[in-house]
């Protein structure tokens, strides 16, 4: 049976996933719901949540602009200033952004890898969000 840990949080799931036959909402809960948090966080421009206008991180900004290494550590900073100010949960070990290989670097996918520790379980988890830099390329 899996361990009930209702200080990490509780909330709908991401994308949020509604049961017909039940009338509710899929919830995600402890690490699972840290992790739909960052994945909410780092895909939500500035401005786009209503009455959170300074919640997200604007990585979209930086869609056309040429990788190299000062937009890389700038990408970095804007990750961890943003997960410093809205997943108070976690504290960030470790931030990598790499183009993973050649592949994915014609693709124009960075892939932005954030070691973390849960600060109430001292748990230490890695989150990976692949940021697509081409528009209109995906999984």
């Amino acid at each position: 049976m899996l361990e009930e840990k209702p200080f990490l949080g509780r909330g709908w799931s991401f994308p949020p996933t509604f049961e017909a036959d039940e009338g509710t909402v899929e919830m995600a809960e402890a690490e699972e719901d840290i992790n739909q948090s960052l994945h909410i966080l780092l895909s939500t421009s500035l401005g786009e949540r209503v009455l959170q206008p300074e919640y997200g991180c604007n990585l979209r900004d930086y869609l056309f602009e040429p990788m190299n290494t000062s937009l890389i550590t700038f990408i970095k900073d804007l990750v961890e200033t943003a997960i410093l100010y809205f997943e108070p949960r976690i504290k960030v070990e470790l931030i990598e952004i790499s183009e993973s290989d050649s592949f994915d670097a014609v693709r124009g996918r960075l892939q932005i890898s954030i070691d973390y520790h849960i600060r109430e379980t001292n748990s230490r988890f890695n989150f990976v969000y692949d940021f697509y830099v081409n528009e209109g390329v995906g999984p």
